[in-house]
């Protein structure tokens, strides 16, 4: 037993429970229960378009039903390949129905990574929209497990096509493709058999970044599924009778669970706005006056930075969470002041589908003294995370290891990966590969990636403590460190950075800024200034980008 086991984050959890005893057998059954909780309320709102919980009930019917006469069987792969568009929902109910998993595919991704995909998850079926099909997707589905390809337009759900996002789309029918509102529309009323996916079945396939080799298909199990769709409801407090706002791509975990499956458990309606565009987002907001949501802070940086922002934007948000890119105490204190909301922190990765550690909801994370960071959070309920050393002995509070956690969000491993699954999550417990510590009360502190610490002449210097220095900088926008290599220290430290709209300052003054409060083994050697910092669709910085 060591101070994890006696988990002195409860202490932080107010009249929140230590533990969360599942709802649901699987998240069909939880989509099913909101459905008769709330058959006509609205499931999906797409700029002026709504369908409801009914409708969305029918038409997952209907394409289930035309999945199966098509040769889909129990645990065959349905492949999306889909910006935020109400189709991504349809289709994920309608595999789980049919008895089949989701895999969702990042809409960025090219051919060379499609191939990867469908190929390593054995989708028979790929949904695309009309253009990533004839730009991406035509030349690679032939070499492909594929056997049936369904085409859909963004136009669809919406009579209101907004120019800034869809000027100049058109439908676009291809050769060998089936539509997907034809086949919806064929098997129309039609019931498929009763199916009821237990805790262990899994529900959708999400890859991994592959920062570290080819990405990996995490089994995020239905029993994953519920549990973390309640950590969000009981947790951060994204209440019944509210609504969700999509800031998050659907393709990644955080859309996943922190939209989607949030949405079906609530129930509450699912705002979608088809991608982020800040501009777009900003009209979102005021047009459907969602109460909560999740994205990475860059997102909302990209809001507050929009020259229409005003805080009416963000006046009927209650729950504010933010996950996937490391927060500054500097950029929470700017939200606050910009707002009037707190953002609160949230951490996890797609191998606790979701949510591992959060802020709890009123609360604001406290800033470690020494090291100047944000905490991440404390352990969610029915989780035990613990600070371990490289043979994986647990650490004392307050000492720097590696994250490791064990709960019912952990995934039951990599698709068709057991080596893989067994060095990563050994005995079922997830080695995150972040660095950080826990205080005495339990708060989270996020120090790096283990592959992203620098060793210059000797001294470790971890990214985070340097970019949490220069985002104190008035005129940068955002800052990425990265180590670079050096003749004389081995390692040096260089820093990018985006200055914000009409600021000025030049890498001596930068460099300058940061030697004034950091040692000098620490304060960047380097800076150069660019127009925008390298990004994943879900706003996560990629250093290995800049590293070059």
């Amino acid at each position: 037993m060591t101070a994890y086991d006696d988990q002195p984050w409860l202490g932080l959890y107010g009249d929140q429970p230590a533990t969360l005893e599942p709802e649901h057998d699987s998240a069909l059954a939880m989509f099913r229960a909101g459905v008769a909780s709330d058959p006509d309320g609205d499931a999906i709102r797409y700029f002026d378009g709504v369908i409801s919980r009914r409708q969305l009930d029918e038409m997952s019917d209907a394409l289930a039903c035309g999945l199966l006469a098509e040769g889909f069987a129990p645990g065959d792969r349905l492949a999306v390949y889909l910006q935020n568009i109400p189709q991504f929902v349809i289709a994920m109910v309608a595999a789980w129905k049919a008895g089949g998993m989701l895999v969702s595919i990042n809409p960025m991704s090219r051919q060379r990574e499609l191939r990867y995909l469908l190929a390593d998850s054995g989708a028979s079926v790929l949904l695309a929209q009309e253009g990533l099909y004839d730009e991406i997707a035509r030349e690679v589905v032939p070499e492909s497990p594929v056997r049936l390809v369904l085409t859909t337009s963004e136009l669809e759900h919406q009579t209101e096509a907004d120019e800034r996002l869809f000027a100049g789309t058109t439908r676009g029918r291809h050769e060998g493709t089936t539509d997907l509102a034809a086949l919806i529309e064929r098997h129309r009323g039609e019931t498929p058999p009763a199916v009821q996916p237990t805790a262990q079945d899994v529900a959708f396939l999400t890859y991994t970044s592959g920062t570290t080799g080819q990405p990996k298909g995490a089994m995020n199990t239905h029993g994953n599924v519920v549990f973390t769709a309640m950590v969000y409801r009981d947790c951060a407090m994204f209440a019944p009778g509210g609504s969700v706002l999509a800031i998050a791509p659907l393709f990644h975990i955080t859309g996943l669970i922190g939209h989607i499956a949030i949405s079906m458990l609530a129930p509450m309606p699912l705002v979608l706005a088809y991608r982020f565009d800040p501009a777009v987002m900003l009209d979102t907001l005021v047009r459907h006056r969602p109460t909560c949501t999740i994205g990475a802070i860059t997102a909302f940086n990209a809001l507050l930075d929009h020259p229409d922002f005003t805080k009416d934007h963000f006046s009927s948000l209650q729950t504010v969470y933010s996950g996937g890119a490391a927060i500054s105490p500097t950029a929470e204190r700017r939200f606050l002041e910009a707002t009037d909301r707190q953002v609160h922190n949230a951490y996890g990765l797609t191998e606790t589908t979701s949510p591992m550690t959060l802020t709890p909801f009123g609360a604001a994370s406290p800033v470690d003294p020494t090291s100047g960071a944000l905490s991440v959070g404390v352990p969610v309920p029915s989780t035990i995370v613990r600070i371990q050393d490289d043979d994986g002995r647990d650490l004392p509070l307050g000492e720097v290891g590696e994250i490791v956690a064990e709960g019912p969000q952990v995934v039951a491993g990599y698709w068709d990966k057991p080596d893989e699954t067994a060095a990563s999550m050994p005995g079922g417990a997830l080695h995150s590969g972040d660095v950080g510590f826990m205080n005495q009360d339990g708060w989270i502190f996020i120090v790096d990636r283990k592959k992203d610490m620098i060793n210059a002449s000797g001294y470790k210097v971890w990214p985070r403590e340097v970019e949490d220095v220069l985002a104190e900088h008035p005129a940068i926008r955002e800052a990425a460190v990265v180590g670079v290599p050096d003749d004389k220290r081995g390692e040096t430290v260089k820093a990018f950075v985006s200055l914000r709209t009409g600021q000025h300052a030049d890498p001596e003054e930068i460099i300058a800024f940061c030697k004034e409060r950091m040692a000098a083994y620490k304060y960047p050697r380097q800076v150069e200034v660019i127009e925008d910092l390298p990004k994943t669709v879900t706003g996560k910085i990629l250093r290995r980008q800049l590293r070059g």
